[in-house]
C-alpha cells in the first residue's frame, strides 16, 4: 500500500486535486483510499450520531448502505494508516495536508519539504494535466515507514530511503525490503514491523495451529485472512 500526500497552504486546490488523483488512479485499475486532516469535527450537530457522541460515546458507528466511524481522540497518521491497512487491502491512500509526514508529496503552494515530488497550480489544473501527476505518483511514492533502519533497501535508514525515492534519486524498483502486505502485526494500535525471518515464523505458527482447527465447522474452508487479538487485562 502506497501513500501520497497533497500538501499546501488553505485554499490552493487541494481537494480539487485529491478528487483528480483519486480519479485517474482509480481509471488506471488501483483500489483507493484517502484520509483528510481537518481541525473540525465530521458529524453534524443534531443528528443521531451526534447525540450519540454528545452522551459520552467513545465509538460511535453509522451503519447501512455505508459504514462510518467516528473515535472521540485525535489518532495520529501512523495509527490511521494500520488501521486502514488491517481493514482494507489498498493500493494507494491519498492524503490531504499532513504536510509535515514523512511520505512523497504534491505541493499546491510554496511549502517547502524534502519529500516533495512535484508543485503544481491544482487552481488552473484541467483533468488532462493530473495524468503526469499521477505517473510521478506510480514511481514516487512509497508504503509505510519501517522505521527498522535495517539498510536491506540500501540506505543508512528509512528516512533517507523516503528522500531518495520521492527526489527519483533511487535506482528503479527501489523498495522497502521488509514492508509486508501478507503479514502485519499490531501492538497497542501501531503496526509493529518485522524481519522476514520473524514473518514467516509467526505467520507459519498461527497459520498451523489454524489448520488443526475444525473451521470448517463455523463456515470457513479457506482461511484467507486471520485476525488474532490478544488483550492483556493486567
Amino acid at each position: 500500500m502506497k501513500v501520497i500526500a497533497v500538501s499546501g497552504t488553505k485554499n490552493t486546490g487541494k481537494t480539487t486535486l485529491v478528487t483528480r488523483i483519486v480519479a485517474e488512479l482509480t481509471r488506471r485499475g488501483f483500489s483507493v483510499g484517502t484520509i483528510k486532516h481537518t481541525h473540525h469535527t465530521f458529524d453534524l450537530e443534531g443528528k443521531d450520531t451526534w447525540k450519540h457522541r454528545e452522551a459520552g460515546a467513545e465509538i460511535v458507528v453509522g451503519s447501512g448502505d455505508e459504514t462510518f466511524l467516528t473515535v472521540n481522540e485525535n489518532m495520529d497518521l501512523d495509527q490511521i494508516l494500520s488501521m486502514i491497512k488491517f481493514i482494507k487491502d489498498l493500493d494507494f491512500v491519498v492524503l490531504e495536508s499532513f504536510k509535515h509526514c514523512k511520505y512523497a508529496k504534491v505541493a499546491t503552494s510554496d511549502i517547502e519539504d524534502e519529500f516533495i515530488i512535484t508543485r503544481v497550480n491544482a487552481l488552473k489544473m484541467n483533468e488532462n494535466d493530473v495524468k503526469p501527476i499521477v505517473d510521478l505518483i506510480e514511481e514516487r511514492s512509497y508504503g509505510i515507514l519501517q522505521n527498522l533502519d535495517c539498510k536491506k533497501c540500501g540506505f543508512e535508514n528509512c528516512t533517507e530511503f523516503a528522500k531518495a525515492v520521492a527526489k527519483g534519486e533511487a535506482k528503479t524498483g527501489t523498495e522497502c525490503k521488509t514492508e509486508s502486505d501478507e503479514i502485519l502485526l499490531r501492538v497497542d494500535d501501531r503496526i509493529i514491523p518485522m524481519n522476514f525471518f520473524v514473518q514467516d515464523f509467526v505467520k507459519n505458527a498461527v497459520v498451523g495451529m489454524i489448520k488443526s482447527l475444525k473451521t470448517e465447522e463455523f463456515g470457513v474452508y479457506e482461511g484467507k485472512k486471520i485476525e488474532l487479538i490478544i488483550r492483556d487485562k493486567d
